[in-house]
């Protein structure tokens, strides 16, 4: 069967579509910022999404070379290509990654949360499909949604039709940081999962399956702490077979230790054939790792959660019924130690920040 390259899809679409759509608005340079230190009379509200900066400084491997992060409409697309046609926001030239957390009401908080990586081909973050909307859908089920807000586009130095390495190395501090601070946040630090879209996909499961060894060096105590996932959901992703799509791609392995993972598909998808998901399923089975594959006929891309009265619909409750089955939606409270008040950064001087992507922004320091 011929099988689109993957990488190569992904250049000719999300590229194009980076040419073809001009720039929106730059992100407001006004920052509140915040410490997660018991101190001062800045309250943060339960309801609000929080944003933690994944790096004490300047993030890994980081040229300079990019320009100012951005917010622009990606662009409207035909149904043979995406499910969801519409213009949505997505992120670009992101230098400074961060996390946002977006917690579930008290009385159905699990205890459980999934870091969520928006797709885009690491060229893009598709921010508001693959990432707000998957929060706040993971929130209402009792599930703390958390975006891994990951470096796109690829740096020049990155290899042509391979995964970009950065946001690698992100995911890994990402995960290792929530790890580190689940008790503190009243999570459970052995149901930390992800969940990706796109090539954000092949970050979750790349995750899943790397955490043998770190991909950066470590900078601080956070990166004594495991960054391996307990679980991993992957939905329509890429690069994870071959150009031919028979075999599972050279850069991909399932060492002892991968946790279950959830693979969902479209059958018509022409950005990244289903392929990708059968090899890894077919790998993570050789290995004997728990998995679940769901491929919709009649689907192709980019259908995120939304409901739709199409087939590829069913699959967030069929993903729901695989985390309950994993003993992942039980209440298994603990006791939350979220700051009331936070102290602010010396350094910093205080605004009023009207960034919808990034409402309260705390960075980390002693006090």
């Amino acid at each position: 069967m011929n099988v689109l390259p993957v990488a190569q899809t992904f250049l000719s679409v999300h590229e194009k579509a980076s040419m073809e759509s001009t720039r929106m608005s730059r992100l407001a340079t006004a920052i509140t910022v915040f410490t997660l230190c018991v101190s001062s009379d800045v309250m943060l509200k339960a309801d609000d999404p929080i944003v933690i900066e994944l790096w004490p400084g300047e993030a890994p491997e980081e040229p300079g070379t990019i320009g100012e992060e951005y917010v622009r409409m990606s662009p409207e697309l035909t149904p043979d290509q995406v499910e969801v046609t519409t213009s949505t926001r997505m992120l670009s030239d992101v230098t400074v990654p961060t996390i946002t957390i977006y917690r579930p009401d008290a009385d159905i908080a699990t205890g459980t949360s999934m870091l969520i990586c928006p797709g885009g081909g690491y060229w893009n973050l598709y921010w508001e499909l693959e990432g707000e909307e998957v929060a706040e859908w993971l929130a209402s089920k009792g599930i703390t949604g958390i975006i891994l807000k990951y470096r796109v586009p690829r740096r020049p130095d990155d290899t042509e039709a391979e995964p970009a390495r950065r946001p690698l190395q992100d995911a890994q501090r990402a995960v290792s940081l929530v790890r580190s601070r689940a008790e503190e946040w009243g999570l459970h630090p052995d149901r930390i999962g992800m969940i990706g879209f796109s090539a954000g996909g092949h970050l979750a499961v790349s995750t899943a399956t790397r955490f043998e060894e770190r991909t950066y060096a470590a900078v601080d105590e956070i990166d004594e702490v495991s960054c391996r996932p307990n679980f991993a959901v992957a939905a329509y992703s890429g690069y994870l077979a071959t150009k031919e799509g028979n075999a599972l791609s050279s850069h991909m392995h399932v060492p002892e230790g991968t946790p279950p993972i959830f693979l969902v598909h479209g059958s018509n998808d022409p950005i990244s054939p289903p392929q990708h998901s059968v090899m890894m399923y077919l790998a993570l089975q050789e290995a004997n790792i728990p998995a679940e594959l769901h491929i919709y006929a009649s689907t192709t891309h980019d259908f995120g959660i939304r409901d739709a009265d199409r087939p590829y619909a069913a699959w967030t409750e069929a993903c729901l019924r695989w985390l309950e089955g994993q003993g992942l939606l039980e209440t298994r409270r603990i006791s939350s130690r979220w700051p009331k008040h936070s102290c602010l950064d010396e350094r910093s001087t205080v605004s009023k920040r009207q960034n919808p992507f990034e409402p309260q922004t705390l960075r980390w320091r002693k006090c």
